[in-house]
């Protein structure tokens, strides 16, 4: 038997924590539920999360900002396990504010609390905090309230940010490596050419001519460097701010986009992270009851890519005409033949929320093969680069020593 930690609520809606032994998980929510508690997480005693530990998001960003999108994967799951459990809303979010741990958030939720209590639906509260909770989010709720079956649109809303955040955090611990062996490369041959090379600088001061050329190359560099540093940064730093504003603009994000799309690898990958992230929210907003138009013009707002976007209000407006999804999708050629057959099929069998879904399922396992064989692919290259640099600069310096051997004097 394993020992499990979890965090519960009684009857009372007081929060529990401790530790109980099972032979696995469910068991474990078995003999709580016993015990007359209401889980709401539970996990290997010295693990974080159980179910809820997902890989670590990289994005510094949504930390500094005290809400990410851990956070509100999380609250979507303990709220959806709760309202399952027959409690009401209200009751479940005051649950929800004890067991918050960032601070922000739980201000957030005393604040929807307190919109709830004073007769709004909890749709229209979560709107109030549009960086918090996307327009997909509070659509499904509302969706869900709608229907009288908000529990069951919350446990597919969870699982859908679920996949979402599991695919975009596999992608960010994939890149961890190479991001560090491009650091730690690039600061040895700062270190290199800002103070080692000018030690021999002045040894090599008296050949003049004598010295190879690609030694007095780099000791120009490393002059240029030491001398124009702040110069450099400041060009580097007026280049990515106007690219950034150019970036930010619609014509700019519009021309960055379609050269990413149809760049080399990149563009395939791109490709198939927006097919399957248009995949999951479709599928999941029309299992959820969302009619299929205001689905698509949902879509289009999870869609990062503005060249698929833009294809988005053509598709809506031919689905709208009476037209099958499946033949617009095919004629904007970017979605894959695979992804169309399977669309189709789901459309003349009645199961499209479903085939959507496996789409999805399907493209998410090809983009983190693609992303696999990529970094296979960058880390022996960039290794590689960074020794033919070093290398170079090593090779450089030692034929200027052998330079200085053969001078008459």
């Amino acid at each position: 038997m394993s020992e499990y930690s979890y965090k519960a609520t009684d009857q009372s809606g007081k929060i529990v924590k401790g530790v109980i032994e099972a032979f696995e998980e469910k068991d474990a929510v078995t003999r709580l539920q016993n015990m007359g508690y209401i889980p709401i997480r539970i996990a290997l005693a010295g693990r974080e999360g159980g179910r809820f530990d997902f890989i670590l998001s990289m994005d510094i960003l949504s930390v500094i900002k005290g809400v990410s999108a851990k956070d509100v994967v999380i609250f979507t799951q303990d709220l959806s396990v709760l309202l399952e459990a027959g409690l009401p809303v209200d009751r479940a979010l005051h649950i929800l504010i004890d067991v918050a741990e960032k601070p922000k958030f739980k201000e957030i939720l005393k604040h929807i609390l307190k919109t709830v209590q004073g007769g709004s639906y909890l749709s229209d509260a979560l709107a109030k905090y549009p960086k918090v909770f996307s327009t997909f989010y509070i659509n499904m709720v509302k969706a869900g309230e709608a229907g009288g079956i908000l529990e069951d649109v919350l446990k597919r809303l969870s699982l859908f940010l679920e996949s979402s955040q599991d695919l975009k955090d596999y992608i960010k611990s994939a890149m961890v490596y190479p991001v560090f062996l491009v650091m730690v490369g690039g600061v040895s041959i700062i270190i290199l050419l800002t103070f080692v090379l000018p030690k021999f600088s002045i040894i090599f001061s008296d050949m003049g001519q004598a010295i190879p050329s690609s030694t007095r190359f780099l000791l120009w560099f490393s002059d240029v460097l030491r001398i124009y540093w702040w110069l450099i940064l400041g060009g580097l730093a007026a280049v990515f701010y106007f690219l950034k504003r150019y970036v930010n603009t619609p014509a700019g994000r519009l021309k960055m986009d379609y050269y990413r799309l149809h760049s080399p690898v990149i563009g395939e990958l791109t490709e198939k992270i927006e097919v399957a992230r248009f995949a999951r929210t479709l599928g999941t907003l029309t299992r959820s009851g969302v009619p299929i138009l205001r689905a698509l013009n949902l879509v289009k707002d999870i869609i990062t890519n503005q060249v698929i976007a833009n294809t988005m209000g053509d598709i809506s407006e031919r689905v709208k005409e009476g037209e099958r999804l499946s033949r617009p999708l095919s004629d904007v050629r970017v979605f894959p033949p695979l992804a169309i057959q399977m669309i189709t099929v789901g459309e003349e069998t009645g199961r499209l929320d479903e085939m959507l879904i496996r789409v999805a399922e399907n493209y998410e396992t090809i983009v983190k093969n693609m992303v696999k064989r990529l970094i296979s692919f960058l880390e022996p290259a960039m290794i590689l680069f960074m020794g033919i640099m070093v290398g170079f600069i090593v090779i450089s310096m030692l034929m200027a020593i052998f330079s200085m051997n053969e001078m008459p004097f």
